[in-house]
This record gives structure tokens, sequence and C-alpha cells, in this order.
């Protein structure tokens, strides 16, 4: 099960939400600095550091990375053979811990030939001296804030951008806490390097905020478009076998419940059995596409005609798209490209990511819904979702069965990935709670969301960001991560409420 949901107390869900993505770690450079003159004048010191360095590696291998270690840099030509290394394993990160002063010019040819972003930590290795012992050796090996400035300046005026922390090697939960969520951005932005997102259909016609170029995410993020023909999911859902199917149909069986119909009855009814065993076939053929494709996520629509073949795999995806949300494959609805980008983040950042727009609010208690007709992330509620079979879905072809379902209680961001005036892309990001309360019983997810400073400022303020209208919902106060991925990219971010 993903560790995100290590909370949730429901069996059925712990089963469904085993990880099937596709993992390779995170690869993060490192090395410690300093001056080589100090070595032959401090007989020890190097080591000394070099063992800071060590415990240091060994606390990122904890975080499930894998850690490329340039060792010592203490002149301009072994920086440049650190920074040679670290671009031949096409690290994700490059942390510079700084030991002890260091002069610039050692540091500079790492980061202009490592290719990644670069983070300068000074971990001091006690939290201050002892002034009536203190030696130069060890104000030496506590001088790791001395060259942070020289450093960072001199990354300036090569063009290079830089991140800086600051804190004690031990019993620091601050820098302890920007460290870890550095290591968290490397890993989103090593899945985005790496993922194959699908495009089956094609965005929703008429909704402008849909339409994207698909080479920019190649171009933004490194990632892959592969455009998907609906023929490719027919087939492999007209190759799904009896047991197949049925072995399918038990799990949809066992993770969903399946409610009486409620206040929307005339559209939201019970799932027939016809229904099930058709959301199951979908299922089936959906888990071997994703598979045969290795995607790390999907975005699919279907306008058309209504009553063939095609409508019949669109209109009967939901609980497959559902499932495999939840299982770190994030499967967008509408063709929304960048919002199935925003969902992986989120799910990398084990925070999940919904697919979601904004719903009707509620000025009396202050909170708007947030959810969407659909595939939904699963995961990220502490209950059963359920299912209900719709008549119509509303706005499109087909009928079928669909999910619903709130994220559990507690902090949320909310992620929109949006395109600006000059084509490069940006977030748009907001934090706020999801309250406890009932949902519509319309078989769509919804969650009661409440931003500061009040709800309709809030959508006035989210509104005025240029936002697309879908965004990724995810659990947990994520803006830190978020802000360091967009440094590490390059990009806006832009951040509605806090």
């Amino acid at each position: 099960m993903n560790p995100q949901f290590a909370e949730t107390t429901s069996p059925e869900i712990a089963a469904a939400t085993k990880v099937r993505k596709k993992h390779t770690r995170a690869r993060i450079g490192v090395f410690n600095v300093g001056f080589h003159r100090y070595w032959p004048q401090f007989p020890g010191l190097r080591e000394e550091l070099a063992g800071y360095r060590d415990q240091f590696e060994e606390r990122l291998r904890a975080m499930d990375v894998e850690v490329i270690s340039g060792g010592l840099v203490d002149t301009v030509e072994s920086g440049r053979v650190a920074g040679d290394l670290f671009a031949s394993h096409n690290v994700d990160l490059i942390l510079c811990f700084v030991t002890t002063y260091v002069q610039s010019a050692f540091v500079v040819p790492v980061a202009q030939r490592g290719k990644a972003h670069m983070v300068l930590v000074g971990l001091q290795p006690t939290p201050g001296m002892d002034v009536k012992k203190v030696t130069t050796h060890v104000q030496l090996a506590h001088d790791n804030c001395t060259s942070l400035p020289e450093i960072m300046y001199a990354l300036r005026r090569c063009g290079l951008r830089a991140d800086s922390v600051f804190g004690t090697l031990h019993d620091d939960p601050r820098s302890a806490r920007m460290i870890e969520d550095w290591i968290y951005a490397a890993k989103a932005v090593h899945t985005l390097k790496n993922a194959r997102i699908g495009l089956l259909g094609h965005p929703f016609e008429g909704m402008l905020d849909m339409n994207v170029d698909p080479t920019s995410f190649t171009v933004a993020f490194g990632m892959h478009v592969d455009m998907i023909e609906m023929g490719d999911l027919a087939k492999r859902v007209d190759e799904a076998t009896e047991a197949e199917i049925e072995t399918m149909t038990e799990r949809i069986r066992a993770f969903f419940t399946f409610p009486e119909p409620g206040s929307d009855s005339a559209i939201a009814g019970r799932v027939t059995p016809e229904a099930m065993r058709d959301s199951a076939r979908v299922a089936v053929g959906l888990e071997k596409l994703v598979a045969d494709y290795k995607l790390d996520g999907l975005s699919h629509y279907y306008r058309g005609l209504p009553n063939n073949q095609d409508e019949f795999l669109i209109a009967n995806i939901i609980v497959g798209a559902s499932l495999l949300t939840a299982q770190g494959i994030p499967v967008a609805g509408e063709g929304d490209l960048k919002n199935c980008t925003a969902m992986l983040i989120m799910d990398r950042l084990n925070a999940g990511g919904s697919f979601c727009e904004l719903h009707p609010a509620d000025f009396r208690e202050d909170f708007v819904f947030i959810g969407h007709d659909g595939p939904g992330h699963i995961g990220i509620s502490d209950e059963q979702p359920a299912l209900r079979g719709l008549s119509l879905y509303h706005g499109k072809f087909g009928h079928g069965v669909s999910v619903e379902f709130k994220v559990k209680n507690g902090p949320i961001t909310i992620t929109g990935l949006t395109v600006r005036e000059d084509g490069r892309f940006a977030f748009i990001v907001a934090e706020g709670s999801s309250l406890p309360g009932g949902i519509p019983e319309t078989g769509n997810t919804n969650t009661r969301g409440k931003f500061a400073p009040d709800m309709p400022t809030f959508v006035e303020n989210w509104t005025d960001a240029g936002v697309t209208h879908h965004f990724a919902l995810g659990i947990g106060n994520q803006i830190d991560k978020l802000k360091k991925i967009a440094r590490i990219l390059n990009l806006e971010i832009q951040i509605v409420a806090q």
C-alpha cells in the first residue's frame, strides 16, 4: 500500500490500493567541500568532514533514493570531476554539503557540468561550540555557513539557480523537513522526466483550457505523451477472459459499497449485474493497456456518436480508472493532460491526487464542494467509496457505473497546472481543509473544501489566478514541496491560499 495511505483504516482500501506503479529511484548527487590548504595544516580534519558526509548520505538513502557520491571537492579540478560524474548519472538534484569553508570557484564547475538544480546544505555537527575549549580545528569543522553567501553569489553570476538549507546535522526538525521536501520534489521530477502519459481520444471539445501541445510536456518536464487509439483499448477489452472478468468483479465488490438510491434516484440508481460486468470487463482491458504501453498515467475522452463501441468503452471506464489512480497511475477525464500531470505529481508527493473542479458552494457554512464526475483517487478516503448506476452522464454520451466518495477530513492541497500567455506552464496551488459532512448522492466525487480567507474570496482569487478549471486534490499541506518542484523545473508557482 502507498505510504501516504498508512492511516487508512479500511482493509478493503488497503487491498485495492496496492502499489502497481513503476518505480525507479530518484538519483541525488552529493558532495562535500573544503579548502585544500587546510589538510596539511589540520591533520584529521578532512577525514572528520568525510565522516559527516557519510552520515548525511545515509540519511538520504533512508529516504529511498539512489545517492551518487562525488566525494570531496576542494579544488577546481575535483569540482569538474564531480560535475561530470553527476551528469553521467543524470542526477535529479545536487546537494552541495558545505562542511567547512570553500572557495566558490571549486563549486561552480559542479553546478555547470552537473546539469541539475543545486541546493547548498550547511549542517553544523553540533548546535554550538564551547568557546572555552574551541580550537581552530573545531571552528573550521563548524564553518558550515561561512561560504554559503559566496557560493550563491558565484552561481548567480554564472546564471545558475540554487537554493540553501542551514541547520544542524542532528536533532534539527526544521532543516530535516526542508531536506525531506527537496527529496520528495526530486522524486516527483524524476517521475516526470521518465513518464509516459497516454492520451486516449482528445480533449473535451469547446473547453479551451483543455487544449495543449503534447510536445510542450516533453519540453517542460521531459515526459512523453503517447497517442492511444480507442481500438487499442477495444482489443484488450474484447480479449478479456471470463476468469479475468470474474476476478475483477470480485475485486470491485470487495472494495466498493452499493448504496440504495438517494435524492437523485431518477439518474443515480442501483448498479445492475449487467453494468457491473461491463465495468469489470473494461477494467481488465484498461489494466492491460496501461501495462502494455508502460503508462504512468492516462487521459481520456470520447465525444463521437451514441451507441457504438467507443462510447461503450469510455462510459464504462470509471471504475477501472479509479482503481488505477489509487494505485499510483492517475487517470484523468475529459482529455486533460495537464491535470493528469498534476495528479501524477501529487501522487509522488504521497498526497494522492484526485481529479477535481469547483462544484456548488455553501454560503451558510463557508465551503465549496470540490470533485468531479468519473474517476477519483479513492486511496485518500478513509471510508469505502460507493458505486452508483447512472442512467446518463451529464453533458456526455453514455451511461454506466460511477464512483461516489469524499476525501478524508483534514488538511488538503489543490494543484492546478496551467499555461500562461507565453506558453509556459505554471502551478496554481492552494491549501485548505476537508470538512466533515455529507455529500450529494449523485454518483460523483465531492469533498467539502474550506479555504482562506473565506469561500467567496477564495473562489475569486482562484479564478483570477488564471488556473484551468480542473485541478488535482491531495491530502496534507504540500505547498512547500510544490515550490521546490517549481524551482527544479524553473516554472512559476502562484500560491492562492496557504
